[in-house]
């Protein structure tokens, strides 16, 4: 055996022998690596499709509904991953898209509304000339529209065997006047009638002549509108023969459509302004507002009046109008251009910037509006003065959120909110503020101080005005306290600290349910999570304020937990204003 130790084959052998072995431990253990890395970077890898984010899949393939190339998911980093409504983004992606912000301010709303319509004859001011009685039209001496006339002008002279009996018998009657007078007054009379002037009638009576063609006057002075007869043609009693219209007073006729309307009242100034007569303006007041809405144009007409003397303005004639909207509201209003607006039809939804963040974010919010002013909405609720928003290049980050998997406007966490009154909101907000004192007796470790606030939250539990709900709200309500009030007996009859903070998990769960579902008067409420709560199964709380102090650990471990989300007024749901790096321990 040492022969064979000290023979140098072998001994070159056993070395070859075990350089190959170390070699293939070597190369193993790199493959492996490599092979798990490799593994481990596909599994991190997730593909989506950028039309159909729900679709969500480890490798590359087609999307199922419309068939486009899915594509490899953003990873989010942590600031993202502990708040799906704020999306982080590059400076370099900021600047592709050309993102832009402007800070929220207050102004004075004034809204003009601008409207188009038309000049019209005012109606009050047309007059139909009709024939007083049966005949011939032997004479035109107005014959062509638009022809002005004055009051009192001939028009026509016509020729009726009526008119010609009854002079007859008037000149009969008048020889019989001192015999039997009243003959004599009824063949007047009847002359009369027939619109014969005392001129005329008289004339007859001095001549005793019978006329045959008697002369029709204008009874205003205007344009001739309509021309109803030519000459020669036959006419009976209240044929209209003449319109006749005075443009000496016109009306404005401007279409509002439907969202217009509310802005519109009797009295309000309008400044209009036509094609035709290019460098002025005119200026009258709303004097009527149409209560029907025309079905085919869905709009309400709204009347102004005007002098016309000059008649510059010809019915007919096209025009534009400007009317100053009548606000009712405050005098200082928060304000938000339109482009920084994203609506789905139920939701509307805008970008905020994050303060305090190592890379640019952006928090999606869901905010009420109030009026449109053209170029602006004014703002009911859901933001702040001084807040920075996005103003261009909103879609873009909201495509890069909903690719990324954060909440997107077309894609978010749904909650079902119940219209409550504001009474009810401002009851709800006081029993709130006593679950803050629970909360902040746990963060003290005060035994029989939360056992007394526990009480005090029943009470006012009680106190809960539930008839001023509506019939659908008060069942769900009542759901609601019977378990809000279970959690708070249980906190009384508890017997140690521990068990409280365990009782006060689940109570807290059901208050963020409510206040989601009922909305508050409390502006922001916001919502804080511990991992390591309740032996590392996690837990929630509600805080008044941001800063974080933890109700079940106490001073041992006082701001461990992070913040996740915020409830704002009404029960709007966001994300938390200001970023928290990571779970503060």
């Amino acid at each position: 055996m040492k022969q064979l130790l000290k023979n140098k084959f072998f001994q070159f052998g056993l070395v070859l022998i075990a350089g190959l072995f170390s070699g293939w431990l070597l190369f193993k253990t790199d493959h492996c690596s490599e092979k798990t890395h490799i593994h481990e970077q596909v599994k991190e890898t997730t593909y989506t499709c950028s039309m159909h984010p729900q679709i969500r899949q480890n490798g590359p393939g087609k999307c199922p509904i419309c068939g486009m190339d899915l594509i490899p998911l953003t990873t989010k980093s942590g600031s993202e991953e502990s708040s799906p409504f704020v999306y982080s983004m590059s400076p370099q992606a900021i600047a592709l898209a050309n993102v832009q912000t402007q800070r929220v301010k207050t102004v004075s709303p004034e809204h003009e509304v601008y409207l188009t319509g038309k000049i019209a004859i005012n109606e009050q001011r047309l007059a139909t000339i009709t024939a007083n009685y049966s005949g011939r039209i032997e004479k035109l001496f107005v014959d062509f529209t638009g022809q002005p006339v004055n009051k009192g002008q001939k028009l026509a002279s016509i020729y009726s065997p009526e008119l010609v009996t009854a002079q007859k018998e008037l000149i009969e009657f008048l020889k019989l006047k001192g015999i039997n007078p009243a003959l004599y007054n009824a063949s007047k009379e009847k002359l009369r009638l027939w619109k014969i002037t005392e001129k005329q009638i008289l004339e007859i009576e001095n001549s005793g002549n019978v006329l045959t063609e008697f002369d029709l006057y204008a009874d205003q002075s205007g344009i001739v509108i309509r021309r109803y007869i030519t000459k020669g043609d036959f006419v009976n009693k209240g044929t209209p023969l003449f319109e006749i219209g005075d443009l000496s007073n016109v009306w404005v006729l401007l279409d509002a459509y439907e969202s217009d309307l509310p802005f519109m009242k009797v009295g309000q100034k309008v400044i209009f302004t036509a094609a035709s007569i290019p460098g002025k303006e005119f200026t009258s007041s709303i004097s009527f507002i149409d209560p029907l809405i025309n079905p085919q144009t869905r709009t309400a007409s709204v009347r102004a009046e005007l002098v016309n003397p000059q008649n510059t303005l010809k019915p007919e004639m096209f025009v534009k109008g400007r009317v100053k909207a009548g606000l009712s509201v405050s005098d200082k209003s928060l304000v938000i251009p339109k482009s920084s607006l994203l609506w789905t039809g139920k939701r509307s939804v805008v970008y905020v910037k994050v303060t305090n963040t190592e890379f640019p974010a952006f928090e999606m919010r869901e905010i009420t509006l109030g009026a449109f002013l053209g170029e602006y909405y004014i703002v009911e609720s859901g933001l702040a003065e001084g807040e920075e928003i996005v103003t261009n290049g909103v879609f873009a980050i909201d495509a890069a959120a909903q690719l990324s998997g954060n909440y997107s406007m077309m894609n978010r966490e749904a909650y079902d909110s119940i219209d409550v009154p504001d009474m009810f909101k401002e009851h709800l907000s006081e029993f709130v503020n006593q679950y803050f004192e629970i909360k902040n007796s746990l963060v003290k470790g005060n035994f029989q101080l939360t056992q007394a606030n526990a009480r005090k939250l029943e009470t006012n539990l009680n106190k809960m005005e539930m008839k001023l709900l509506s019939k659908e709200a008060h069942p769900v309500w009542m759901e609601h306290q019977a378990k809000v009030k279970e959690n708070a007996e249980q906190l009384q009859q508890a017997e140690e600290i521990e068990k409280q903070r365990e009782i006060f998990s689940l109570l807290s769960n059901q208050i963020i349910e409510t206040i989601e579902t009922f909305g508050t008067q409390t502006e922001t409420v916001y919502v804080a999570y511990c991992s390591m709560a309740l032996n590392n199964r996690g837990a929630y709380w509600l805080s008044e304020f941001e800063e974080i102090r933890n109700p079940y650990f106490g001073d041992a471990m006082l701001t461990c937990g992070e913040v996740k989300k915020i409830v704002r007024g009404k029960g709007e749901i966001g994300s938390k204003s200001k970023q928290i790096q990571g779970h503060q321990h």
